[in-house]
């Protein structure tokens, strides 16, 4: 096992938040590494147009954007590795020096970590969805609704995410289907009465999708009724998903503190964890906005954080 030099910084992790965080790091001079993890980019990968994202007019792709950025952070003199952070071993005091281990089974130390693993939306598992992922199929209704204005889309899930979703999406197209698999929401009560309201909104309750149709675009779904196990299909141009996110913090539960959604728990205004020197920026602390600038934001506050830490200012 291979152990180098004691780093400022090791960033875990390649999104918004990741390379924000090396941007700002790197231009602070800092020894650093970002590791960009199993999935290189992160969520924005696999998300065909970006339109919302400050300073591309015309809109771009995912992988582009995410492209840019790392341009950006290699401008600056940040070291990028493709490679995984397979196990870490954070030290509990201030000033102590954190080991992270690659796949590699490199010993790699530093005095700062920013995590920055993101969260993982959770999918059906059909081949068909999978296919389609980016041409039609999307969790993120704030992100490409704009591209269904007055079209037919589905939502999945029955949780106040769903109809949050739902809702936001009635407002752009000219029907909304919300399929539930259960015979109840899981939603607020006051979210329920919201959803009833809406025109445009025709919700099946005990209803699963089967498969996604189309070649290059979502065409439709065929969906079943579990009760009766009659089939049906819906003409939809798009297909939400609104059925959870997994936050990547499998590497390091029992190192640091976690919500009980297995979110990393931050110090209110700051990116702190409770260990000291480790930060963590972007999805893996973000349950809620969970939008490419809002983990960009994070990545740089983590950045400044951990420069402020090494400089013994908090």
């Amino acid at each position: 096992m291979s152990v180098h030099s004691i780093f400022d910084c090791i960033i875990v992790g390649s999104g918004p938040a990741g390379y924000s965080a090396a941007i700002y790091t790197a231009r602070a001079d800092l020894k650093l590494i970002l590791y960009v993890g199993p999935e290189p980019g992160g969520q924005l990968t696999t998300t065909t147009e970006v339109d919302n994202y400050p300073g591309y007019p015309q809109g771009v792709s995912g992988p582009q954007l995410m492209e840019d950025f790392k341009k950006q952070a290699e401008r600056f003199g940040a070291l990028i590795k493709e490679q995984t952070i397979m196990s870490v071993e954070f030290s509990g005091k201030k000033g102590g020096v954190h080991k992270l281990y690659t796949e590699n089974q490199e010993q790699i130390q530093t005095k700062g970590v920013i995590i920055a693993t993101g969260a993982s939306a959770k999918y059906l598992g059909l081949e068909s969805e999978e296919r389609l992922k980016g041409a039609g199929v999307s969790t993120c209704a704030t992100c490409d609704g704009f591209f269904y204005k007055g079209k037919v889309v589905a939502v999945i899930g029955g949780g106040d995410t769903a109809l949050e979703e739902a809702m936001y999406l009635s407002k752009l197209c000219s029907k909304v289907y919300l399929l539930v698999r259960k015979g109840q929401f899981k939603a607020s009560k006051a979210m329920q009465h919201r959803a009833e309201r809406i025109s445009n909104l025709e919700i099946h309750f005990h209803h699963e999708v089967k498969e996604v149709l189309g070649e290059k675009f979502v065409e439709a779904i065929r969906v079943i009724n579990n009760q009766n196990q009659q089939e049906k299909t819906l003409p939809v141009d798009g297909l939400f998903l609104a059925i959870g996110h997994h936050p990547n913090t499998d590497v390091f539960k029992r190192q640091i503190t976690l919500d009980s959604s297995g979110y990393i728990i931050t110090e209110k205004a700051s990116t702190k964890t409770n260990i000291p020197g480790v930060f963590a920026a972007g999805d893996v602390q973000d349950s809620i906005y969970r939008q490419a600038i809002t983990s960009a934001g994070s990545g740089c506050m983590a950045a400044l954080d951990l420069e402020r830490y090494l400089l013994g200012i908090n």
